[in-house]
């Protein structure tokens, strides 16, 4: 069995590119029984399940003949995403994941997110986050007209590219007491959203953050059970 891990896609009908890479990649590992999990920032911005489009079609039908293929597709949200859930999901049988999930791989314990959470000295983006991930908050969103949410989500974006303008590098990382706090029970901490693609050695311990998507070129981790958990982080072309 070969457990595949990816996160921030940002898939969006404003760049295709990436969509093909995605496309691409489900047809590599189709026949490869294939544990798929993609840590959060799937899609550029979500604006709710209800959301229907034909570039979105063409990306649900490939995941429908993906998991038809006895493969399994598991899902955490991210920071642009985070409004989707399992309705979507149930369209090609992927799974939900808690924001913070633990797997165990031959013995070895992963713990999962997506990262955003262990930027804890990013004090302003925590706080919003904090607001915005309110169940009561976001279940009220979910249920106004898709024209306000997509308005919204525009400007969301916008926020986020002028904020991220005015903070320095180390603000925007992860914090090393949180990461500490994370990897002390499990083996290997492995998260996206930070888009600095990296091993990181933590004694015997190991921080694995996934990039994000380019236009030719992705990180991708891969393990394969048959090898002895064999890991590989490799930047995958498409």
């Amino acid at each position: 069995m070969t457990h595949l891990f990816i996160s921030d896609l940002h898939l969006s009908p404003d760049h295709p590119r990436l969509v093909r890479g995605f496309l691409e990649l489900l047809k590599q590992y189709q026949d490869k029984n294939t544990q798929l999990y993609i840590l959060g920032d799937w899609f550029n911005a979500w604006i709710g399940d209800d959301y229907t489009a034909p570039w979105l079609d063409e990306i649900v039908t490939a995941l429908q003949s993906f998991t038809a293929h006895n493969n399994k597709i598991f899902f955490q949200v991210g920071n642009r995403d985070f409004a989707l859930g399992q309705k979507f999901l149930n369209q090609f049988n992927g799974i939900l994941l808690p924001d913070v999930f633990t797997l165990e791989i031959n013995h070895k314990k992963l713990h999962l997110e997506h990262g955003d959470a262990l930027c804890t000295d990013d004090v302003a983006y925590q706080r919003f986050r904090k607001v915005i991930r309110n169940p009561v908050l976001l279940g009220l969103i979910k249920r106004t007209p898709l024209s306000f949410r997509q308005k919204l989500a525009n400007g969301f974006r916008k926020k986020s590219s002028e904020t991220k303008q005015l903070k320095s590098y180390d603000i925007m990382d992860v914090n090393a007491k949180a990461v500490e706090n994370v990897i002390t029970e499990v083996d290997y901490l492995i998260h996206g959203h930070t888009h600095r693609p990296e091993i990181h050695l933590l004694g015997n311990k190991q921080r694995i953050v996934l990039g994000d998507w380019r236009t030719d070129a992705a990180w991708i981790l891969e393990i394969n059970e048959q090898e002895n958990s064999s890991l590989n982080f490799k930047k995958w072309t498409y």
